[in-house]
C-alpha cells in the first residue's frame, strides 16, 4: 500500500519545466532569438534532470548522506575536511557545468555572448524544486562571483574568478560569504575578526559562527577588521580567503563543528576559526560592508527564487495527489474545498513568480549600471518585500501540501516533510522579517521609498484597463498611501512595530499590479488567475457568492 501511495504522489511529469506557462512567457519576454532557443533547450534538459536523478540524490542526502566533518586524517593531522556523498558531488558538477553561475560573467560558447540573471534564476528555480539546500551553495558562489567581478583588482580576479565561474574547463571553486559572528548575529557591526598585516600580506584571526558551505568552498568572501579601523560596519574590509594554499594544505582554517540543522541538510554550515589565514583585500578597504550588502541583495533574490521552487513543487505534489486519491467515493478534486485550495495555490504561485521575475528585470538594469538613483532604491525595496513574502509563502505552500496528503504528508517516504523543513530556513537566511522591516524603515526615512513605490504603482495601474479588479485596487492603493505617509511620522518604536504589516500590504499591492498587467497582456487563464488572486488577497468575496476557484478549476489547472 505504501508503495502504491508513493507512486501516486510522485510528480508524473518527470520534468519540472513542463507545464510552467508563467516561466515560458517570462523567458519569451526577456530573451531574444538564439538565446531564447538555447535557454529553452538547456532548461528542458535541466528540468528533466532535476525531476529525476537530482531529486533522487537530494532525498538520499537529506535522509542518509548529509555532509560530515572529517577533523583528522589517518595520520592524526588536522585537515578540517567535509565529506559529502558521491551523488551530491555529481549534482555539484552537473549544476555548475550548466553555467548557472559562470554564464552571468562569461560568454556562452554556443552564443558568443554572456547570459543574464533571468536565465540563471530560471535554472535556480528548477533546481529548487528538487534541492533548495544545494541552491544555497550556488547562491553563495553567485555572490562570490559578483564581488570578485565587480570589485576585485586584476590580480585577485584572475586568481579566483575563472575557478568560481568554471563550467568544467578549470577546477571549480565554490564560493561562500562568511558574515555571522557569535556576538553579533545580524548585527554585523559587532564583528571582531581581525585582519593583521604580516610581511606584505593580510592574515585573519577569529571566528565566524554560521559559515555555510564550509569545507566545500574554494574561496570565501569574509568581512574582517584591520588594526586601527573604526568600530561598527564602517571599519570592515572585504577579503577573499582561499580554503587551501597553493601547496594544497588548509589555509589556516579550522572547522570547529557542523551545525545540526532542521532542513537544507545538503549545505554544510559550520563554525570556522581563522588562525592566520592568508587573505586578499577586495576593493576599497573602507567599503567592505557596502560590497557585502550588494551581495546580500543578490542572495535575497536567490532566496526568493528558492521559495518559488518549493512553492511549485508543493503545488505539483498537491495537485497530483488530489487528482488520484479517492475519499468517500469521490476523487479529492471532485470536492469544492479541494478545488478551492488548489485554485488559490495556482493563483498565488503564478502571481508571485511573475512578480519576482518582474523585479529581476529591474535588478539586471541596476547591475548593468543603467539604473537611476530612484530605480536603485525601488530595487532594494522590491527585493526586501518579495524576499519576505515568498519565504513565508514557501512555508504556507509546504503546509498546504501536507494537509492535502493527510497523514501521508507527514511521512518521510513522501517529499512533503522535506519541503516544509527546507522552506523554514528561507524566512531566516539573508535576513529575518524583523531585519527586512528595518530595511523598509531605512529606505523610507532616508530615500522616501514609499513615495517612489506609490508613484510606480499608480503609473503602472494607469496602463491597466478599467475593471472591477482595478477599481478595488485603486481604493486599496489609496488606503495604503495614507498609511505609509502616516508611517513616516511615527517614532522609532512605532515604526518598528508597524513595518512588517505594511510590508505585507506593499507586497500584496505590487503582486496585484503585476497580476492585472498579466491579465491585460495575456488574458484567458491569466485573467482567471488574477481574479482568484485579487479575491483571495483583498477578501473581496462575500459568503454565498460565486466560487471562482471551483468554476475556473479545469482551465487554471
Amino acid at each position: 500500500m505504501t508503495k502504491v501511495l508513493q507512486d501516486m504522489t510522485a510528480t508524473k511529469q518527470r520534468n519540472f519545466l513542463a507545464g510552467d506557462e508563467t516561466l515560458r512567457l517570462i523567458l519569451e519576454d526577456r530573451l531574444d532569438g538564439p538565446f531564447l532557443s538555447y535557454a529553452k533547450r538547456e532548461l528542458h534538459l535541466f528540468g528533466e534532470r532535476c525531476a529525476n536523478e537530482i531529486d533522487e540524490r537530494a532525498k538520499h542526502t537529506d535522509r542518509e548522506g548529509e555532509p560530515r566533518l572529517v577533523r583528522y586524517d589517518k595520520y592524526g593531522e588536522e585537515v578540517s575536511s567535509v565529506w559529502v556523498n558521491e551523488g551530491y558531488r555529481q549534482t555539484v558538477q552537473e549544476t555548475y557545468d550548466t553555467g548557472i553561475v559562470g554564464y552571468v560573467h562569461k560568454d556562452i560558447p554556443d552564443l558568443g555572448h554572456r547570459g543574464n540573471y533571468t536565465y540563471s534564476f530560471a535554472q535556480g528555480y528548477l533546481l529548487s524544486h528538487a534541492e533548495p539546500g544545494f541552491y544555497c551553495p550556488v547562491t553563495l558562489t553567485m555572490a562570490t562571483a559578483y564581488l570578485l567581478d565587480h570589485y576585485a583588482d586584476e590580480d585577485v580576479k584572475n586568481r579566483f574568478l575563472p575557478h568560481v565561474c568554471s563550467t568544467g574547463e578549470v577546477p571549480l571553486f565554490e564560493g561562500a560569504t562568511f558574515l555571522t559572528e557569535r556576538q553579533g548575529g545580524s548585527d554585523v557591526g559587532a564583528n571582531v575578526v581581525r585582519a593583521v598585516s604580516e610581511d606584505g600580506h593580510y592574515r585573519l584571526h577569529g571566528e565566524k559562527y554560521f559559515a555555510s558551505n564550509a569545507g566545500m568552498a574554494g574561496v570565501a568572501m569574509v568581512l574582517a577588521r584591520m588594526d586601527g579601523a573604526p568600530e561598527g560596519t564602517k571599519g570592515l574590509t572585504l577579503f577573499a580567503v582561499p580554503w587551501r594554499r597553493d601547496d594544497g594544505s588548509v589555509n589556516g582554517l579550522r572547522i570547529r563543528r557542523l551545525k545540526d540543522k532542521l532542513g537544507v541538510r545538503a549545505v554544510p554550515s559550520g563554525e570556522v576559526e581563522f588562525d592566520g589565514a592568508l587573505a586578499y583585500v577586495v576593493g576599497d578597504p573602507a567599503k567592505g560592508i557596502h560590497y557585502m550588502l550588494e551581495a546580500l541583495n543578490l542572495s535575497r533574490i536567490c532566496n526568493s527564487v528558492a521559495s518559488l521552487g518549493i512553492m511549485r513543487r508543493a503545488f505539483l505534489e498537491s495537485k497530483e495527489y488530489a487528482s488520484r486519491r479517492n475519499a468517500f467515493g469521490k476523487r479529492l478534486t471532485d470536492y469544492p474545498m479541494v478545488k478551492d485550495t488548489l485554485g488559490k495555490m495556482a493563483a498565488k504561485l503564478h502571481v508571485e513568480t511573475a512578480a519576482v521575475f518582474d523585479f529581476i528585470k529591474l535588478y539586471e538594469k541596476v547591475t548593468d549600471g543603467e539604473a537611476s538613483q530612484e530605480e536603485q532604491v525601488l530595487n532594494r525595496l522590491y527585493i526586501a518585500l518579495l524576499k519576505k513574502e515568498s519565504a513565508e509563502q514557501a512555508i504556507h505552500f509546504a503546509h498546504e501540501a501536507i494537509e492535502m496528503h493527510g497523514g501521508n504528508g507527514y511521512i518521510e517516504d513522501f517529499v512533503t516533510p522535506r519541503l516544509l523543513r527546507d522552506a523554514q530556513v528561507l524566512t531566516v537566511w539573508e535576513g529575518t522579517a524583523n531585519i527586512l522591516g528595518l530595511e523598509l524603515i531605512r529606505l523610507v526615512n532616508k530615500y522616501a521609498a514609499h513615495k517612489l513605490f506609490l508613484n510606480a504603482m499608480r503609473e503602472r495601474l494607469v496602463m491597466v484597463p478599467d475593471s472591477e479588479m482595478k477599481q478595488s485596487l485603486v481604493v486599496e492603493l489609496e488606503r495604503l498611501g495614507n498609511d505609509l505617509i502616516a508611517f513616516t511620522a511615527y517614532d522609532e518604536a512605532l515604526q518598528t512595530f508597524e513595518a512588517k504589516s505594511l510590508m505585507k500590504r506593499m507586497a500584496d499591492m505590487y503582486e496585484s499590479v503585476v497580476a492585472l498587467e498579466w491579465s491585460r497582456k495575456h488574458g484567458g487563464r491569466f485573467t482567471k488567475l488574477a481574479e482568484i488572486f485579487m479575491e483571495d488577497t483583498w477578501s473581496l468575496r462575500k459568503q454565498g457568492e460565486q466560487m471562482k476557484t471551483v468554476e475556473f478549476f479545469e482551465e487554471i489547472m
